[in-house]
């Protein structure tokens, strides 16, 4: 009797694994993804959307753009200087990166190089024992602000400048005195920029590359070729209308103004992920000058659907200034944007409305359902159409009861590539928008203004790899949009 129970007990309890087996093969698995795809630290980078750029130096006090290399260290002298400050303002900003110019064109350093003594030692600020750098990183690090550095290649003052191996060795020391003595970076910026009648030499980019990843291998590089972030190809604060996070790095060059377009809009057949940056200033000037005063609401909101709106990320300069400052009319209207965003995306229409899908992976409960495109994470859940689909993908929602909105956003889901090629908006049947990329956000602000409806389908026409991948869709009301008045 005892045997026919343990032998009762083996079956049943075989009879069991085999059917929990099989339940798990049937669970649907993710998609495979489309290469190539952005690193840990490059969607880190993209989640953030909005960073801001610190010009600050001695142009600050000289009223110039572009220093002549042979200011007097003396006229530094920011007695009122708060890091905290700057901090304070980025953070009511809702930004939590903040890149510093350590030394810009005029070669004077925010920080006691040890290479030069063109820098804070010979300023009157803090008798010589300041540092701007140390200020700034002080201030972000306890409020969980991440800090990043310019370092200008162009030097107008060192003379060793146009003798091409005692510069990139001075230039390469200063480069790891900034990545070994402050901290943990999260970007550092190089430009190859120069004027029209500076020596001609040759940078080591691939040697400073190699060291900056030597030394902290989380930080994001950014350059024209990367090989992290790429520039967008103007100081407009403009993305390509087509902005494909991918390149082909091999046909880039720092310095070359010939690839300005191609970086402007990216490449769908890109072996490379090099998301795209927007750098911009919000007054006319990089740099601080009494003279100059914020952009409007309307050009800083106009920038922002055309930078985060077109998959990039905006990098926003507000200059401290020459008290060591930033003035009170930048962190105003830095207050109004901050709040003018809020406004307009904190509600989402499509909350309220039914859902339906032309197909979804793995069926209903897959775990890829339209739902997906309404939670809170906006890249590892989406919307997922059924494999093998030979007809257009779309979503459509709908509310009996009607829907205003005049802007429209759509995510891809990028942690398994850029996919979207051409889509498709119609509201009631009739097309009020179609763009090309989508990416990590695409906003259409509709140029007829504010529409009714009760139906909106946006239709995936193209996509790389065949589905499209939609992490989030909103439905938004924007009231500082008004096309009739050109605002």
């Amino acid at each position: 009797m005892g045997k026919q129970w343990c032998s009762l007990f083996i079956i049943t309890f075989f009879e069991l694994c085999t059917f929990t087996f099989s339940r798990l093969e049937q669970v649907t698995t993710p998609p495979l993804p489309v290469l190539p795809l952005p690193t840990y630290q490059q969607l880190k980078w993209q989640q953030r959307e909005i960073i801001m750029f610190l010009h600050f130096g001695v142009n600050t006090f000289t009223g110039l753009e572009r220093g002549t290399g042979h200011e007097n260290p003396a006229i530094f002298n920011p007695v009122a200087l708060d890091a905290s400050q700057w901090v304070s303002v980025a953070e009511d900003a809702g930004i939590s990166l903040m890149i510093l110019t350590a030394k810009h064109h005029d070669g004077f350093c925010l920080w006691p190089s040890k290479y030069t003594d063109h820098s804070v030692e010979r300023s009157p600020w803090k008798n010589g024992h300041g540092d701007v750098v140390q200020e700034l990183v002080n201030a972000a690090k306890p409020r969980g602000v991440d800090v990043g550095l310019y370092l200008s290649p162009w030097d107008r003052h060192d003379r060793r400048y146009g003798q091409e191996k005692p510069y990139n060795e001075y230039y390469l020391a200063q480069l790891q005195e900034l990545l070994s003595r402050y901290g943990s970076l999260r970007e550092i910026w190089f430009d190859g920029y120069k004027g029209e009648h500076a020596p001609n030499m040759s940078y080591y980019f691939t040697d400073w590359f190699s060291m900056v990843k030597e030394l902290q291998s989380s930080i994001n590089i950014f350059s024209d070729a990367g090989p992290d972030v790429r520039w967008v190809g103007n100081e407009a604060g403009f993305a390509g209308e087509t902005c494909w996070s991918t390149i082909n790095r091999t046909s880039l060059s720092i310095g070359n103004a010939s690839i300005e377009d191609y970086l402007n809009k990216g490449d769908p057949k890109g072996t490379d992920w090099l998301p795209a940056e927007c750098d911009v200033s919000i007054r006319k000037g990089w740099f601080w000058h009494s003279s100059e005063s914020p952009k409007k609401l309307s050009q800083l909101l106009e920038i922002y659907y055309n930078s985060v709106g077109r998959n990039a990320v905006l990098l926003l300069n507000v200059p401290p200034n020459s008290t060591g400052l930033i003035s009170e009319v930048d962190i105003q209207r830095l207050r109004e944007f901050r709040t003018a965003i809020d406004t307009i995306f904190s509600t989402n229409v499509a909350e309220k409305c039914s859902i339906k899908v032309s197909s979804q992976r793995g069926g209903t409960g897959g775990g890829f359902g339209p739902e997906n495109v309404l939670d809170s994470d906006h890249l590892w859940t989406y919307w997922a159409p059924r494999d093998g689909d030979e007809e257009d993908h779309w979503i459509e929602f709908r509310a009996d009861e009607g829907m205003r909105f005049n802007v429209i956003r759509i995510q891809e889901a990028i942690g398994l590539g850029q996919r979207i090629k051409r889509h498709e908006i119609c509201v009631d049947g009739k097309i009020v928008a179609n763009g090309t990329t989508v990416g990590h956000k695409r906003l259409h602000r509709l140029e007829e203004g504010v529409v009714h409806g009760q139906t909106v389908r946006i239709r995936i026409e193209e996509s790389r790899g065949g589905l499209p991948l939609i992490s989030s869709i909103g439905l938004h009301f924007d009231p500082y949009w008004h096309p009739d008045k050109g605002v």
